[in-house]
């Protein structure tokens, strides 16, 4: 038990495969590792969806769960506090306009998501598919559009803070209202995160932790928690 530092995960890619359930393995070896460690979640997404993916097991041993970007927290299930925000009519239509312009052909609807404290922007919508995922994530792969995009809304909307998130979202919430809120209450913490880089939305909280780890998927975090953390 490492009872002077705390660890704080990303979930999408880095506890799980994105927007799915933790691996079996894994959620019985990391659910041992919560009740015997100071653990903290930090997702993009809303505190459903993170329970959907974690269970109750996990998101209740754990010290908070800080869903949408440090914008709410929950403790053993039960709503802490909760940040409000809410697009204007300018800024809605101009991610509309986004939207109209991207060269993707895929529509698949839920293109903006309102969230507590923030919102999700998605060019081929919340509701798609995992084979349509796939191809956007490819699309966008190639042509970058998400780091573009995330561009375009921070220079037009200098009050907005516009950052890449999980495999085909844009996370958009005002400037310092990012997951690098929470760095004061959490620390000294290691930090877990699959979007380590400017421009991605575990990169402003990595800044602030003693040690991070960009990784890749849940696999490369499950081997580093065993080899330096067990």
């Amino acid at each position: 038990m490492y009872s002077n530092i705390n660890f704080a995960f990303d979930v999408d890619g880095t506890l799980t495969p994105s927007r799915q359930r933790i691996a079996p393995l894994f959620e019985e070896w990391f659910l041992s590792f919560c009740q015997n460690n100071s653990v903290y979640l930090v997702s993009g997404s809303d505190y459903e969806k993170t329970l959907e993916q974690l269970g109750e097991d996990i998101c209740n041993t754990v010290k908070g769960v800080y869903s949408c970007c440090g914008n709410a927290l929950y403790v053993n299930g039960q709503l802490q506090y909760v940040n409000d925000f809410t697009l204007t009519a300018e800024q809605h239509a101009y991610l509309e306009s986004l939207l109209q312009l991207s060269s993707f052909p895929k529509r698949t609807g839920n293109h903006i998501e309102m969230r507590p404290g923030s919102c999700n922007f998605s060019v081929i919508g919340r509701n798609a598919d995992m084979n349509e995922r796939v191809e956007y994530l490819e699309y966008d792969t190639r042509v970058d559009e998400r780091n573009f995009y995330a561009f375009l809304i921070r220079e037009n909307f200098p009050m907005l803070e516009a950052t890449v998130a999980g495999e085909t979202g844009i996370d958009i919430h005002p400037v310092g209202k990012d997951k690098s809120q929470i760095a004061e209450y959490i620390s000294p913490f290691v930090f877990f995160g699959d979007k380590i880089y400017p421009g991605g939305n575990d990169y402003t909280i990595a800044q602030l932790a003693i040690k991070y780890y960009n990784v890749s998927t849940w696999e490369e975090t499950f081997e580093i928690l065993r080899k330096e953390y067990s």
